[in-house]
């Protein structure tokens, strides 16, 4: 593909969607760059300026212009920031929301009308032609990953069968584990799958920009009063994020408000990072025995952590 192409492209893209004459379209007397800044302060919990400057990569003085018109129409307020007084943290006013909702709900209809003119048939085509731009493009533009972008969530369609891909492929590419721990991890999902308490019982997703980077599993143990931590994972380029710690806390939490005794897990020596976050939050190795598994010499460990809760929890 020639720059040429890619400007043509550009050219056509922007004039499609109304870049250029962004408050006419949307009957609204903001440009395009001005309701962006409008709408990151409606959605993102960052919300200092120089947090702004960096997400959106705006010159500091037009920012600092956006954001005095925006004081002068009564839409926001900015004050020092509770992190950094040297910092000024900018917050919606009432009618700064109200004007922000307003303008995504047109640009929203605008959007769904101009998707209207693509045939049912072809919209998947479209979605699939869209990320696949987003993905090509993104590496070389796209920031740091920063652990406040990560987001904690129940599992959707497909995700309980990422959990077994996952784990049997990052294992074997590690570990040298053969399929036979595929075949536990699938087991595992099968049984939470087919006959689980949604009350006592549940399955933690993490997800980064969009991006499916970690799970962990809590479950009901035989022993009674007891649940077991099943299945934490994270994807190696979302490592060093915190990503595992809060996974572990999210069971633990959980565990403890629906009235566990203890939560027990079992790992393997092997998984040295996985350890620590174990023994970061309480709790101890119990017991230790070696064996021959998914293909290999291991040396797996149980670990226990008590919990506060009424001596009756089942």
């Amino acid at each position: 593909m020639s720059v040429q192409e890619i400007r043509a492209f550009n050219r056509f893209y922007t004039n499609l969607i109304g870049a250029l004459d962004y408050s006419r379209r949307l009957y609204a007397p903001y440009t395009l760059t001005e309701s962006r800044v409008l709408y990151e302060l409606a959605h993102s919990p960052r919300t200092d300026a120089a947090d702004l400057r960096g997400e959106l990569s705006l010159d500091a003085g037009y920012l600092s212009r956006i954001l005095a018109r925006f004081e002068a129409d009564g839409l926001v307020e900015r004050t020092p920031s509770e992190r950094d007084p040297r910092r000024r943290r900018v917050t919606l006013t009432a009618r700064g929301r109200t004007t922000a909702e307003l303008l995504d709900e047109r640009s929203r209809e605008a959007v769904g009308a101009l998707l209207a003119t693509v045939p049912a048939a072809e919209r998947e085509r479209l979605t699939a032609a869209l990320a696949t731009v987003r993905d090509l493009l993104a590496d070389g533009a796209r920031r740091p990953p920063r652990a406040e972008d990560v987001v904690l969530r129940g599992p959707g369609a497909g995700d309980l069968g990422w959990i077994v891909q996952r784990n049997g492929a990052l294992y074997a590419a590690q570990f040298g584990w053969n399929a036979d721990y595929e075949g536990l991890v699938a087991r595992i999902v099968a049984d939470f799958a087919q006959d689980h308490d949604p009350h006592r019982e549940r399955v933690w997703i993490a997800e980064l920009d969009g991006r499916t980077v970690g799970c962990v599993m809590c479950v009901r143990d035989e022993a009674p009063g007891t649940a077991r931590l099943r299945l934490l994972l994270v994807e190696p380029e979302a490592r060093g994020l915190g990503i595992g710690d809060r996974l572990v806390s999210a069971v633990v939490s959980f565990a403890r408000e629906v009235g566990y005794r203890e939560l027990v897990l079992w790992t393997n020596e092997v998984l040295a990072a996985a350890r620590a976050i174990y023994l970061r939050h309480g709790f101890s190795l119990v017991a230790e025995a070696p064996h021959r598994s998914f293909g290999v010499s291991l040396l797996g460990q149980d670990w226990r952590l008590a919990l506060a809760g009424p001596l009756g929890a089942p």
